[in-house]
């Protein structure tokens, strides 16, 4: 059953408030995506370029006529669409981690060194570079259902060519299925922030995004988890093969009534948006909207270019210690396995409990680059703390330490989505998310971390990810919050707000005098 949304006024915040209403070109082009909902798109169809989706000429709006506000709606179905969707990510992610966590056992197991088990993991991080611009294409051209199908039928085949692989001798094959399963994290990973925006309310959207990249880390966690639980290190190389076959016949199970679940279930989109600004963007045609400029203007948005950079290497530093983890902690604790992996797990759950918090605390006060800045220097502290203190012996402190390093650096990944939505919108909130994940300091961290293990310890290896925080630390204060999606949110209840008093409001006020708030007009 739906229920009706009405118009209420935001919390007031920091970072966007109608009394600094912005002269700016890109304040004045949120004014006038806007417009497409007041108007009669009558003549508007004609203004509109095919290059950009604003590129509204002022002389044609000022002659439109003017319609009621657009229908917004939310379905408690959406909560259906977000779980679904998180326990594919889930299982995705499980299957990324299955390999890193218990490395020193496949490692004896196909007889193997570090380096060919590190690209178990890292195959993930290479696969998605050259697919997420086709898989970005396919989600605006055939919508959510379609990538995401295409998601978890890839994990599903993936998990089930890992079956045949529980044998010594055939480590091509695992790797061909860990292959497979990356090529379907790209049509997973930039979803939550797209997701939560068709589906969600604006007062919930960054909780739902949020809980969408928990999704992700609950897989995380389970992978630090079950491993070293289901694939015990024994000598006998037939008990661990089977140990490993039992691993990969779950897997695969789950997978499979995952993907069964998406064909049945998942749904495009509701019938009426969430959101005026979600009403925006579905009021361009699809004939008008070009997929290739919309990434070029992406790739000229100078404040979202530097969220790129700065969510790489923190993502980046995450990939590393995720997948390095096992050799981090056996080096100064031999033999504890299990505990490797619980201290894995505690670094996800920390997180996970981070992200909500943190999309729960955007929602309430939208102060996005503050939030984003803070938690990212506090990602910094907490990799220092986790470095310093894995050599003194006791692991009741590492599992505190990599708690507080979990909750800030797994933390701040909703934070990124959510930041990069603003400062694109109304851009895709796919293509932008997707390529906020195109990165290659994932696969440079990790190789690069690994051999700096090697040849001068963890602390080095600690030492070289915690420079790179610093500078993405520095550079994420560059940032210039620029958001539009709030912008565009608020226009909307100022113009119904106008309507609703009887008074004349015309778009034409907004474009003749853009420094002029709506309240004041």
């Amino acid at each position: 059953m739906p229920q009706n949304i009405t118009s209420k006024d935001n919390h007031a915040n920091s970072e966007l408030g109608l009394e600094e209403w912005p002269c700016s070109k890109a304040g004045i082009d949120s004014a006038l995506g806007l417009a497409t909902l007041q108007w009669n798109p009558g003549p508007l169809g004609r203004a509109i370029s095919s290059g950009s989706r604003l590129d509204i000429q002022a002389s044609q709006i000022e002659r439109a006529e003017l319609v009621p506000k657009t229908e917004i709606k939310l379905y408690h179905r959406r909560w259906i669409m977000l779980f679904l969707f998180s326990a594919i990510s889930a299982s995705n992610a499980f299957m990324w981690l299955q390999y890193g966590i218990i490395s020193n056992i496949f490692m004896r197991f196909y007889n193997i060194d570090s380096f060919a088990i590190d690209w178990l993991g890292m195959i993930y991080l290479l696969t998605y570079i050259p697919l997420i611009l086709p898989v970005l294409w396919l989600l605006k051209n055939r919508g959510i259902r379609d990538v995401i199908l295409v998601g978890s039928a890839f994990n599903c085949i993936g998990a089930w060519i890992k079956i045949g692989s529980a044998s010594p001798n055939l480590f091509l094959l695992t790797f061909l299925g860990q292959f497979m399963c990356s090529v379907g994290t790209v049509s997973i990973l930039g979803i939550p922030s797209y997701l939560a925006s068709v589906w969600f309310g604006e007062k919930e959207v960054s909780t739902a995004c949020s809980i969408g990249v928990v999704g992700n880390q609950l897989g995380i966690a389970i992978g630090f988890l079950v491993p070293p639980i289901l694939v015990p290190n024994v000598d006998d190389m037939d008990e661990l093969a089977h140990h490993i076959s039992v691993m990969f016949y779950i897997t695969a199970a789950v997978a499979t009534l995952l993907f069964i679940l998406v064909v049945c279930v998942f749904q495009e989109r509701p019938t009426l948006p969430p959101t005026q600004a979600q009403a925006t963007a579905r009021s361009i045609p699809p004939e008008q909207y070009s997929y290739t400029a919309s990434v070029l203007r992406l790739l000229r948005n100078r404040p979202f270019i530097l969220l790129i950079i700065t969510y790489g290497l923190n993502v980046g530093c995450f990939y590393a210690v995720g997948t390095l983890l096992n050799r981090i902690i056996i080096e100064h604790y031999p033999g504890e396995e299990v505990n490797a992996g619980r201290i894995g797990l505690t670094i996800v759950i920390a997180g996970m409990v981070g992200s909500l918090i943190c999309g729960i605390w955007l929602d309430k006060t939208k102060t996005y680059k503050q939030t984003t800045l803070a938690v990212y220097f506090m990602s910094l502290v907490g990799m220092i703390v986790f470095a310093a203190t894995l050599s003194l012996g006791h692991l009741w402190v590492v599992f505190i330490t990599a708690g507080v390093l979990g909750f800030f650096m797994t933390g701040y990944l909703p934070l990124g989505f959510e930041f990069a939505v603003e400062l694109t919108y109304p851009e895709s909130e796919g293509t932008s998310s997707g390529l906020l994940n195109c990165s290659v300091f994932g696969i440079i961290f990790t190789i690069s971390q690994g051999k700096i293990i090697d040849r001068f310890g963890t602390l080095a290896g600690n030492i070289f990810l915690c420079v790179f925080l610093l500078i993405g630390t520095v550079m994420t204060g560059l940032i210039k919050s620029d958001l539009r999606r709030q912008k565009a949110n608020m226009l909307a209840k100022a113009a119904a707000a106008k309507q609703m008093s009887g008074q004349d409001y015309g778009t034409t006020t907004l474009i003749s005098n853009p420094q002029t708030p709506p309240s004041q007009a």
